[in-house]
């Protein structure tokens, strides 16, 4: 046996206001009552029903180090909207994006991300999130390139100050002061301290910022 029905919707508040044309769609909360169903505006449910609504703010706190200046741009290449807020207890250091949800600087360590919990903001929350977390894996790799050129240079650096000591050993010995002549003025410069002594003034500056360069 097969029993063939129809369900009624019924609009009521400020859905019913309108006629809708055939074809039309009609949005609003859903709600059944007993053996009725109601079609209403989601601020109305509470007017004509029982049931209430509330909203659901989030927060979470999120480890970073990074510059707030970088984060922000790093949003920007992803979300259309990324538009700076005044905020007192962030020292101004706050950002929305898309109007859904605030990104604040709470210290040197740590951001804070706030947003009014439903499924489209979820979602951005949760690119954001994710976001700061990939930026927080690639600054230690950034740091540790940093040193390593650090060391490179360094390395270069002494290798450099070997050989021009051992040229001037072999030119000069070991121990011992150069002497640097120029159009017949003379100049003693101690390779060791790097002191300079000499008549000429002139000579004797030359001599010595020479040095200091190499």
């Amino acid at each position: 046996m097969y029993f063939n029905f129809e369900k009624m919707e019924k609009t009521i508040g400020r859905v019913a206001e309108k006629i809708p044309e055939v074809g039309e769609t009609v949005s609003g909360l859903l709600v059944k009552k007993a053996f009725t169903y109601q079609i209403m505006a989601l601020d109305h449910l509470h007017v004509f029903s029982q049931l209430s609504t509330t909203n659901i703010s989030q927060r979470i706190t999120i480890a970073y180090t990074g510059a707030f200046g970088v984060l922000k741009h790093r949003l920007k290449q992803i979300f259309e909207s990324v538009e700076s807020l005044p905020d007192e207890e962030s020292e101004g250091r706050a950002f929305g994006v898309h109007e859904r949800l605030t990104v604040k600087y709470e210290s040197e360590k740590h951001i804070s991300l706030h947003w009014s919990s439903d499924p489209i903001s979820d979602m951005v929350s949760d690119s954001v999130v994710a976001l700061v977390l990939n930026i927080g894996r690639e600054i230690p790799k950034v740091a540790v390139e940093s040193k390593e050129a650090t060391k490179t240079e360094e390395e270069n650096n002494y290798k450099a100050e070997k050989v021009i000591h051992a040229l001037l050993v072999s030119l000069f010995g070991e121990n011992g002061k150069l002497v640097i002549s120029v159009d017949g003025n003379v100049a003693h410069l101690d390779k060791q301290s790097g002191n300079v002594e000499s008549e000429n003034e002139s000579l004797k500056e030359r001599v010595r910022v020479a040095f200091q360069r190499i």
